[in-house]
């Protein structure tokens, strides 16, 4: 479809699926090389990184676990600015590597909270992954690993991100009209 409607509002195809799985493939190929020897545990950032993480995992040659823990900061297509821990953390990371999948940093205060809580369990190294990074919009710095696509600041639906609760089932990314 080149235009969806969700919560009345319209949305135009950004990502098609194709783009998304060969960015993932690129993604893996770079972890296949990065982290082989180091047996990760990925942590996926619910509920929007659901369908990358999967598609993701299914491409990594190498021991690995996996973890989900739950953060949220939207309401409708803004950020409320604050960060609530819903799901925590019960692998003990310490002197692990780590590697944290996340579907879109704008902002990045899920991601640096991510991060500062992590720090705390004394990892070996973090490591980051997104699909979209919204680069204009970011206003914490940290190291990005692995950037799937830096996209404007738009608000973006599918492929596991939402508008309360829509739209995550789509297999392709739209961006507000």
């Amino acid at each position: 479809m080149e235009q969806i409607t969700l919560k009345d509002k319209k949305f135009d195809l950004f990502i098609p699926q194709a783009e998304i799985d060969n960015t993932i493939l690129r993604i893996a190929n770079e972890m296949n090389k990065d982290l082989k020897d180091k047996n990760p545990l990925f942590i996926s950032i619910l509920n929007g990184s659901f369908m990358f993480t999967a598609d993701l995992l299914k491409k990594i040659n190498f021991d690995c676990e996996i973890s989900f823990i739950k953060l949220a900061s939207y309401s409708g297509t803004a950020s409320g600015g604050r960060i609530k821990k819903i799901i925590g953390l019960t692998q003990d990371i310490q002197n692990r590597t780590v590697v944290i999948l996340e579907d879109i940093i704008d902002t990045g205060l899920t991601i640096g909270n991510t991060i500062s809580q992590l720090i705390e369990h004394k990892p070996k190294e973090i490591k980051v992954s997104t699909l979209l990074f919204k680069k204009e919009a970011c206003k914490r710095k940290f190291k990005i690993d692995y950037i799937g696509f830096e996209i404007p600041d738009d608000f973006v639906v599918g492929y596991g991100m939402d508008i309360d609760g829509l739209g995550r089932n789509l297999v392709n990314i739209y961006k507000l009209t």
